[in-house]
C-alpha cells in the first residue's frame, strides 16, 4: 500500500470592471470538518493506491465501484478529432476566464480558467457565483457565434456530450457497476462503427425539457441528459503556486477536494480530459516515484470524512473519460491533481435549474407585475394590491432578479461577448423588468406613507416590506464596498474586451 511523501454597455452602472488576483491562503478554504481531520493527522499521512499498487482494483471494486473509467482507446477516435480541435479553437479565441469567487467573504481567483457552454438561456452556480452558459447549437435558437470557428467548437461539445449521455446510461444499466470494467468487443465496436452516422444525427430528445423541473428522479434520462459542460484548462507550468494535497500527500491539486454543487440529485457527471502530449524528457522515472506520478494528471477520489479507507489516484491520459455514476458525487469527494503539461477538460452535468434559467426568471417577473396596473385613461401607474403576501412575493422576486440576474451577469458575464452576443438581449429585458419592480417599491413606500390606511394597515404592511427592503440595502452595500476593493487590484477580468 502506498504512502506518499511530502512532495460599451449602459445597462447598469456596475457593467463595468471587477479586477483583482487574489492570493489563496489554505485556511480560508478549510471548513471545521477539514480542520479537525488535519488536527487528527498530525504530521502522517492517510494510505492511498494507484494502478501499481496490488489491492488497487480491488480497492476499486469494493469502494469505488460508481467511478467508471472509459480508456481513450475506447472512444471513437472522429470524437476525440474535433473534440480536441474543439478545445484548441476557444484557447485560440481566448473564451477560457479564471472566475472570481467568493467564500467565506473573501474573493479568490480560481486557478483553473474556465467557460460554460451548453442548452439556451441555462446557467450554473458555484460558490456564491453564477455562470451563464455559452449556448450549443440547438434547434429553435437563432444563436450567432463571434466567428464561424466557436459554432464548430460548441457544435463539436454538444456531439461529445450526446455520446456521454449514452454511454452513462448503459452504464447505470449495468447489473454491476465496476470502475476496472472496461465495455469490451462488439459493443465498442458497434458504436465505433456507426459513429459516422450518430456524428451526423439529432441533438436528444427533449433537451429543452429540462427547464421543467420534474419530480421523477430516478429516471435514467433525467439523471444522464446533460444540460451543459463546464470546460477547464490549465497550464501548471504557467501557475506560481498550487495547493499541495493536505490528506494523502498526493503532491499538486488543480482542483481541491469537492462534491459538484447545484447538481440533479444522484445525477450522473462524465469528464472528458485532454492532457497535451509532454516530451519524454517530462515523464519521471516511475521506479523512482513513490505514490503517483506527478508528471501524469490524476484524478483523486476518497470517501467524504472517512479516515480509515484509502483513497485513489487515477492515472488520465489524454483522451480518457470517467464518470462518476449515480450517487458517487455525494458520498464521495474528488480532486484533481496537476501533472507536468496544460490541460483541458469538459465536465458534463445536470444542472439543477428550476431556477436558473431564462424561462424561471422570466417567469417570476410574470408574476411581479400582475400586480402593475395602468390606468386606461391617465396611463398612470398603481399597485392592483397591498396585501401582505403579494407585497411579500413581489419584493422578493425584485431581490431575485436584481442580486441573483443582473449583478452576476454584469459581474463577469460581460465576457462572453467574446463568443455570442446571445444573452444581452434578454439581459437588456429583465433589466426593464427591474425598472418596473424599482417603481413598484416606490409605490409600495407611497401608499404606506398615505393617511387614509389605518396604524394597523401600514403596520402589517412595513412588517413584511421592510426586511426585503432592508436585505437589497445590505447587499447593495456589499457589492459596492466588493467592487470598490476590486478596483485597487489589476484590473484582470476585461482587459482584452
Amino acid at each position: 500500500m502506498t504512502m506518499s511523501h511530502n512532495c460599451d454597455m449602459k445597462l447598469f452602472p456596475w457593467a463595468g470592471r471587477f479586477p483583482g488576483p487574489y492570493e489563496v491562503k489554505l485556511e480560508d478554504w478549510i471548513g471545521d470538518e477539514k480542520q479537525k481531520l488535519l488536527e487528527e493527522l498530525g504530521e502522517s499521512w492517510l494510505p492511498y493506491l494507484t494502478p501499481r499498487d496490488a489491492e488497487f482494483h480491488q480497492l476499486w471494486k469494493t469502494s469505488y465501484s460508481k467511478l467508471l473509467l472509459r480508456k481513450a482507446d475506447k472512444i471513437p477516435q472522429e470524437l476525440h478529432h474535433i473534440v480536441q480541435e474543439a478545445f484548441l479553437i476557444l484557447q485560440k479565441h481566448n473564451c477560457f476566464f479564471q472566475d472570481l469567487v467568493r467564500i467565506k467573504e473573501k474573493d479568490f481567483l480560481t486557478p483553473v480558467s474556465r467557460i460554460l457552454i451548453g442548452n439556451p438561456g441555462c446557467t450554473y452556480k458555484y460558490l456564491n457565483t453564477r455562470l451563464f452558459t455559452v449556448p450549443w447549437p440547438m434547434e429553435d435558437y437563432e444563436i450567432k457565434y463571434c466567428h464561424p470557428e466557436l459554432f464548430t467548437a460548441c457544435k463539436a461539445l454538444i456531439k461529445l456530450n450526446d455520446y456521454l449521455n449514452i454511454e452513462a446510461v448503459q452504464a447505470l444499466q449495468e447489473p454491476n457497476l465496476s470502475g476496472t470494467k472496461e465495455t469490451e468487443d462488439t459493443a465498442v465496436t458497434d458504436r465505433e462503427q456507426d459513429f459516422s452516422n450518430f456524428i451526423k444525427g439529432s441533438l436528444l430528445e427533449d433537451q429543452s425539457s429540462l427547464y421543467t423541473p420534474r419530480n421523477d428522479c430516478t429516471s435514467l434520462k433525467y439523471r444522464t441528459s446533460y444540460n451543459l459542460t463546464l470546460l477547464n484548462y490549465m497550464d501548471p507550468l504557467q501557475m506560481p503556486y498550487l495547493k499541495q494535497e493536505p490528506y494523502f500527500g498526493m503532491g499538486n491539486m488543480a482542483v481541491s477536494w469537492h462534491h459538484d454543487e447545484n447538481l440533479v440529485e444522484r445525477s450522473t457527471v462524465a469528464v472528458y480530459s485532454y492532457s497535451c502530449e509532454g516530451s519524454a524528457s517530462d515523464k519521471v522515472n516511475e521506479q523512482d516515484v513513490e505514490g503517483r506520478d506527478p508528471a501524469d494528471w490524476h484524478v483523486g477520489l476518497k470517501i467524504a470524512w472517512d479516515i480509515k479507507t484509502p483513497g485513489l489516484a487515477i492515472p488520465l491520459h489524454p483522451g480518457d473519460c470517467y464518470f462518476m455514476l449515480d450517487d458517487l458525487n455525494m458520498t464521495h469527494q474528488h480532486c484533481v491533481l496537476a501533472g507536468f503539461q496544460p490541460r483541458f477538460s469538459s465536465t458534463h452535468r445536470v444542472a439543477e435549474c428550476s431556477t436558473g434559467t431564462l424561462e424561471y426568471i422570466f417567469g417570476q417577473c410574470e408574476v411581479a407585475l400582475q400586480n402593475l396596473q395602468v390606468d386606461s385613461d391617465s396611463a398612470a401607474l398603481s399597485l392592483k394590491s397591498l396585501e401582505v403576501q403579494v407585497v411579500k412575493e413581489v419584493e422578493g422576486i425584485h431581490n431575485e432578479v436584481e442580486f441573483e440576474w443582473l449583478r452576476q451577469f454584469w459581474f463577469q458575464g460581460k465576457r462572453y461577448r467574446k463568443c455570442t452576443d446571445w444573452w444581452l438581449e434578454p439581459m437588456a429585458k429583465l433589466e426593464e423588468f427591474w425598472k418596473k419592480m424599482e417603481f413598484m417599491t416606490s409605490l409600495v413606500l407611497g401608499e404606506v406613507g398615505k393617511g387614509e390606511r389605518t396604524m394597523e394597515q401600514r403596520n402589517e404592511i412595513i412588517s413584511c416590506f421592510l426586511p426585503l427592503l432592508t436585505e437589497r440595502q445590505e447587499l447593495r452595500k456589499e457589492w459596492t464596498a466588493s467592487i470598490r476593493k476590486r478596483k485597487t487590484d489589476i484590473n484582470w477580468m476585461f482587459e482584452e474586451l
